[in-house]
């Protein structure tokens, strides 16, 4: 399973749009949940939020600024991996605000796609369609270039 925890609604139509579109598409090759949570903009608050959606065996990618940038390919690779040992990987965006510090040492991955900060819903959208290219990657279909 691929989970994502997010922190914040997306209130924009084009972008809850955007994310069913590509959810769907995941769907086909994986099951996919996204749990929403409230920002409350307490970073102590959101940590103990997300550690009821963490379970024990679950491979952790957190999103961070300050993470490492991997091109599609080595994330193709690093999620197909992680499947061999984890049944669930989970994805974790945080708020406006960050992540605390405990969540992001709790991670098996620090994963950055950009030093840009990007809407937190749009952010969402590319998450997925990354999502999406690592199984057509995965599955060598016509998709990635």
């Amino acid at each position: 399973m691929i989970k994502i925890i997010c922190l914040g609604k997306i209130k924009e139509n084009y972008l809850n749009d955007l994310i069913k579109d590509y959810s769907t598409r995941i769907n086909k090759y994986h099951k996919l949940e996204i749990i929403e949570l409230k920002a409350e903009n307490n970073l102590y608050n959101e940590k103990i939020n997300i550690e009821k959606h963490l379970g024990k065996d679950d491979y952790i990618i957190v999103l961070d600024i300050d993470g490492n940038s991997i091109d599609s390919v080595t994330l193709a690779d690093k999620i197909d991996k992680a499947f061999i040992t984890n049944s669930t990987i989970t994805f974790i965006i945080g708020s406006s605000e960050g992540l605390h510090e405990d969540i992001k040492k709790r991670a098996n991955y620090r994963l950055s796609f950009s030093k840009l900060t990007f809407p937190h819903g749009l952010f969402r959208g590319i998450l997925l369609e990354q999502i999406y290219r690592t199984f057509k990657i995965l599955n060598n279909e016509k998709y990635h270039k």
